[in-house]
C-alpha cells in the first residue's frame, strides 16, 4: 500500500507516518531525510545532491524523483508513505509516472486538515513547552515564521487537494484531534 499524506507544516504528517510505520511495517519517504540520507551516502546520486546543496542550489524534482525511484527499487515493508512529496502539480504527476512505470498504485491521499491559527497557536504553544524542558526548539517554529510557511504551503501544495479529489484518491480528516484519535481515523481510512 503506497500512501501520502497531505497538510500544512505543523499538522501532524510525520507523527502520523511514524506510527505508520511501527504499526504497519510501512516506509516512510521524508524528502528532507533521503536528502540528507543521500548527500552522505557516497553513492552517484548522493555526489549529485551533495553538490547542489553545498552550492546553495534547491535540488531538482527530477533528482528528488530519482531518489525515490532508487527507494521503490530497494522495496521491502508494507509500501510507502510520501511525506513532503509531492509537493507541487508538476512533482505529482512525476510521482504518478513513476509509479506507474515501477507497476505500482497510489492507494490513498490523507489530507489532515487544520485550522490555520489553532495550528499557529500550538505549534508555537509546543515550542514554548520545549525551551521551557530545555528541549531543541526548530527555528521556525514561531508565529511569524509558520504564518510564510503556512503562505507557502497554500500557493504551492494546497492544489493538490483538488487533484487527489479529482483522482478519486484523496480522503481529508481533522488533524487537530488527538494523536491517537487521528491514529485510528487513518487506520480506519486504510483498512
Amino acid at each position: 500500500m503506497n500512501i501520502i499524506l497531505l497538510g500544512p507544516p505543523g499538522a501532524g504528517k510525520g507523527t502520523q507516518a511514524r506510527r505508520l510505520v511501527e504499526e504497519r511495517g510501512m516506509i516512510q519517504l521524508s524528502t528532507g531525510d533521503m536528502l540528507r540520507e543521500a548527500r552522505s551516502s557516497g553513492t552517484e546520486m548522493g555526489q549529485k545532491v551533495a553538490s547542489i546543496m553545498d552550492a546553495g542550489g534547491l535540488v531538482t524534482d527530477e533528482v528528488v524523483i530519482g531518489l525515490i525511484s532508487e527507494k521503490l527499487d530497494a522495496g521491502g515493508g508494507n509500501g510507502f508513505i510520501f511525506d513532503g512529496f509531492p509537493r507541487t502539480l508538476g512533482q505529482a504527476d512525476a510521482l504518478a509516472e513513476l509509479l506507474a512505470a515501477k507497476g505500482q498504485t497510489l492507494d490513498a491521499v490523507i489530507e489532515l486538515r487544520v485550522d490555520d491559527d489553532i495550528l499557529v497557536d500550538r505549534i508555537v504553544g509546543r515550542a514554548r513547552d520545549a525551551a521551557a524542558a530545555g528541549e531543541p526548539v526548530r527555528a521556525d517554529d514561531n508565529a511569524e515564521s509558520l504564518k510564510v510557511r503556512l503562505m507557502e504551503y497554500y500557493k504551492k501544495t494546497s492544489p493538490l487537494i483538488g487533484y487527489y479529489h479529482a483522482k478519486g484518491q484523496l480522503r481529508s480528516i481533522d488533524g487537530l484531534g488527538e494523536i491517537e484519535d487521528v491514529a485510528k481515523t487513518i487506520s480506519g481510512l486504510l483498512g
